[in-house]
């Protein structure tokens, strides 16, 4: 079977180049995933390997570049892998979540195919189905500028990568026992960096150089802030956008979120940590990695550095300080601020609201008072096939209803082309982080309280950073304006991994009655089917 998917899915890449009249380079990439033991603790585990590496490989890309990833699955379960923040325009088929993809069976691969089209940027890639995230199988994801277009800061002599947020001693398996059970997770044992615990990662720089750390909190519980003892960072990319570059001392990083920060090694030569602790909780779980100067003379100086525990108002007003730096170029050579949405007037508002509870008798987590219940074939498969019976358009209301929470397969339906404003209200007392597939937006809004249309008065509509992660504090509400420009079937989710396998997330269904190829690609010509699609036909090889 593994030589026949083999095959096949040489003969789809095979017919995709030769019919393809771009030139946009190609990068190819052939995963297996497996099973083996990993010690981040000192307790052993069972860990999800990419080619035999924890965290998995990274992978360095171009704008524009195509990016052709071959997943074999060697775990005795199903697989899927998703792709936190890039955008796949025109193409949610390969989103690799359950709503639109099925998934990998044992034994068996996938070949992704992915363009990174008019993107730069820090994003990671992450295992999606049942409770694998907590097992690892996760990576960075690099897309840097095309040559001839300026980056607004100088090339740094080196670009590091890390990959911070909480974990369990307990196996994947275990924790997912938790949740089928109707039960929520214990606190984190730790936090890990790069796969690693306290001082297990060295960073080794030059005395007057300045490096890149690209920052992703691929966590599942917490919020994170990052401190570089003795130094400051300077933050220049937030998920795909140049930012005005502000100096931070401690940066908070919330689940999903990829930040980009310059660090010179302007101190004594010596080592120095560079510390990841929890936001928000009690207790704090604090990490280290090591900054080390080639021309080191000596340890860390102890303690680490402290930073921020509880202190909402401070990360609420670090969040506001983060701009768009609307004089630097993007992907293409026109200038980040070329497109002004904030005068473009919006013709929706969708109002979602997270909530806790019991549905009978288990922990559950909703939007807008529905719980999201997988169905038996990927939402978007039945879409395309007009299967009936999966889901109903409309399933979920645009607004909060503070009623009772119930199960559905929840979709929410919307027109192509459409400018949307969407706020998330939080009227809980825990930090919420909502991702939304296929989609970058303007971070117009956030404060404290119930959002109320006179809000809207606050709203930055000049330079507020485009990105495709947002956190909402307890309390608080957060706004976006969002363009409806990418047509297919895109997942809208909790950061928060327990809350998204429990409920809190749904789809959003954007249209376009053209079926055209101009506005979304057909279904692929390798895609897999399962559940009441089983057996039918994609379009020939």
């Amino acid at each position: 079977m593994a030589k026949t998917n083999l095959l096949v899915s040489l003969i789809f890449v095979l017919s995709l180049l030769c019919s393809s009249t771009a030139d946009d380079p190609y990068r190819f990439f052939t995963w297996n995933v497996t099973y083996g033991d990993i010690w981040p603790l000192g307790v052993k585990q069972q860990g999800i390997l990419i080619n035999g590496q924890f965290p998995g490989p990274q992978i360095e890309a171009v704008t524009n570049d195509n990016l052709i990833i071959n997943v074999y699955n060697s775990l005795p379960e199903p697989f899927l892998i998703s792709w936190n923040g890039l955008l796949q325009r025109k193409n949610s088929w390969q989103d690799g979540v359950y709503g639109t993809n099925c998934p990998i069976s044992p034994g068996n691969n996938f070949t992704y195919i992915l363009q990174v089209k008019d993107q730069i940027g820090s994003y990671f890639y992450f295992p999606s189905l049942a409770f694998h995230k907590a097992a690892g199988g996760f990576g960075g994801i690099r897309i840097l500028s095309r040559p001839l277009i300026p980056v607004p800061f100088d090339p740094p002599t080196g670009d590091f990568t890390l990959l911070v947020g909480d974990w369990y001693k307990a196996n994947h398996t275990d924790l997912k026992t938790t949740l089928d059970n109707g039960q929520m997770l214990p606190f984190p044992d730790s936090l890990l960096i790069n796969g690693r615990g306290w001082n297990g990662n060295t960073f080794t720089v030059q005395q007057g150089k300045t490096y890149r750390f690209r920052i992703s909190n691929v966590g599942l519980m917490n919020c994170v802030n990052i401190r570089f003892q003795g130094h400051t960072m300077l933050l220049v990319e937030v998920e795909g956008s140049h930012t005005l570059q502000n100096t931070y001392s401690a940066l908070d990083v919330c689940l999903g979120q990829s930040y980009s920060v310059l660090v010179t090694a302007n101190q004594p030569p010596r080592d120095y940590y560079i510390v990841s602790s929890t936001r928000f909780t009690n207790p704090v779980l604090t990490t280290t990695a090591i900054l080390h100067y080639s021309n080191s003379a000596g340890k860390p100086i102890d303690p680490p550095p402290g930073g921020p525990t509880i202190q909402i108002d401070w990360s609420l007003n670090q969040a506001r300080s983060i701009r768009w730096n609307l004089t630097a170029s993007g992907p293409r050579p026109n200038p980040q601020g070329s497109y002004h949405y904030g005068l473009i007037n919006t013709s929706r508002t969708i109002r979602l609201a997270n909530s806790a509870g019991s549905i009978n008798g288990k922990q559950r987590y909703a939007v807008n008072s529905v719980s999201f219940n997988p169905p038996d074939t990927p939402i978007k498969v039945a879409d395309y096939y007009k299967i009936g019976g999966v889901f109903s358009l409309g399933s979920i209301p645009d607004n909060p209803t503070f009623g009772g929470m119930y199960l559905q397969t929840s979709v929410m339906e919307a027109n192509f082309r459409d400018y949307v404003e969407i706020v998330f209200e939080n009227y809980e007392d825990v930090v919420q982080s909502w991702h939304i597939d296929g989609y970058a937006f303007w971070v117009v809004g956030m404060d404290g309280g119930q959002w109320l249309p006179a809000s809207r008065n606050s709203y930055n509509l000049r330079d507020a950073v485009s990105r495709c992660t947002v956190q909402v504090y307890p309390k608080s509400w957060s706004a976006i304006y969002m363009p409806l420009d990418n047509v297919g079937m895109w997942n809208i989710r909790s950061e928060n991994w327990a809350r998204q396998y429990l409920g809190q997330q749904f789809y959003l269904r954007v249209y376009s009655p053209a079926n055209s190829w101009r506005d979304e690609y057909p279904i692929p010509k390798n895609a897999l089917l399962c559940g009441k699609a089983s057996g039918r036909k994609t379009r020939p090889l």
